[in-house]
């Protein structure tokens, strides 16, 4: 009996572990699960997801952010207009209400990291940090992921420095 208590706790922490450890907090905002996906040797251009939950009771703005991939980071925002997908840059910022939780992901509003400075590597991660309006400067770390399954990458040709 022993045996399996002990044997079911190793198995959660194995799972959980991994989820829990790529969380990061500032003040009232809890950031989670900063990734990016792998991109050829010489492009230009890069993405960034995560969620952010704000659990105060203020509000919050990301503002901005930079990588260490990359010469800009720019938070952008995925439209459809007359039947064409387009993708612009958020001038204001992601407001962060309280008691919600925002997510930048593939086909909607997500990170772009701009004049790459190196290929972005699957296995690897990358350090950045986060700009709010009222948490200040976040330090977080992005890994780099495949493509799931589940999660179609956008072209992001159309972007140039």
């Amino acid at each position: 009996m022993r045996f399996l208590a002990a044997a079911t706790t190793l198995g959660l922490a194995v799972l959980l572990g991994p989820a829990s450890a790529h969380e990061f907090k500032a003040g009232s905002l809890t950031i989670d699960h900063p990734s990016s996906r792998p991109t050829p040797p010489n492009a230009k251009v890069g993405v960034g997801y995560l969620s952010i939950r704000n659990d105060g009771t203020e509000p919050d703005r990301l503002v901005g952010g930079s990588a260490t991939v990359a010469g800009r980071f720019e938070v952008h925002a995925s439209t459809v207009e007359d039947g064409v997908a387009r993708m612009r840059r958020v001038e204001d910022g992601v407001v962060l209400e309280p008691g919600a939780t925002v997510t930048l992901a593939s086909g909607g509003t997500h990170v772009m990291l701009l004049d790459l400075k190196e290929p972005i590597v699957k296995g690897q991660s990358f350090d950045g940090t986060l700009v709010f309006e009222r948490a200040g400067a976040v330090p977080v770390r992005f890994s780099v992921e495949g493509f799931g399954a589940g999660a179609a990458a956008p072209s992001h040709g159309g972007h140039q420095p």
